[in-house]
């Protein structure tokens, strides 16, 4: 995947809207989009290792994490650079080749460090400054798919996940075969 091998994103106002959901119970609930989903397991299966480090603590995250295959989830993070910083040796990739998707303050010191910073289209001012990429998608609303594929058209293989998709898994002729 050319030198981003890792992609590092924020929940609330990157994966999600920014919305925080209040249920009878208490509980916060957030909804994810589904097109950046399809987009970070195209990032895994290109080799990429997706992070995910947020604020706040959620098990919704947890459980969406595990839908996506996500292996690093930090939540309740007080310092997203420093944690970040601490899984790099684990995941075997320096902070360049790390592109990062933010969109509010904490996420600064990341983004000003990492090979490749990322606001999306609702971001603040500062956040915006400090990427090289603004997306057109808001957070929540397919933010992450757009940013996944910048990247994969930047190096040629966004084109193999298309085909990759595209290709049948049962021949025409066999479609309507009795099993």
């Amino acid at each position: 995947m050319g030198e981003i091998r890792c992609l590092c994103l924020d929940v609330d106002g990157v994966l999600t809207d920014g919305r925080v959901y209040i249920g009878d119970d208490g509980q916060p609930m957030r909804a994810f989009h589904i097109h950046d989903g399809l987009a970070i397991r195209a990032f895994h299966r290109m080799g990429g290792t997706v992070v995910i480090i947020t604020g706040k603590r959620s098990n919704a995250v947890q459980v969406r994490a595990d839908e996506l295959g996500i292996q690093y989830c930090v939540q309740g993070s007080e310092d997203k650079l420093a944690d970040l910083l601490r899984l790099l040796p684990e995941i075997g990739v320096e902070l360049e080749q790390v592109a990062a998707v933010g969109d509010d303050l904490p996420d600064l010191p990341v983004l000003r460090r990492c090979g490749f910073p990322i606001a999306v289209a609702n971001a603040v001012a500062e956040v915006k400054a400090a990427a090289q990429l603004i997306t057109k998608r808001r957070g929540g609303e397919g933010a992450v798919r757009e940013a996944v594929e910048h990247l994969l058209r930047g190096d040629g293989r966004w084109d193999e996940i298309v085909r990759g998709i595209d290709r049948p898994t049962i021949e025409p002729s066999e479609r309507n075969q009795p099993q």
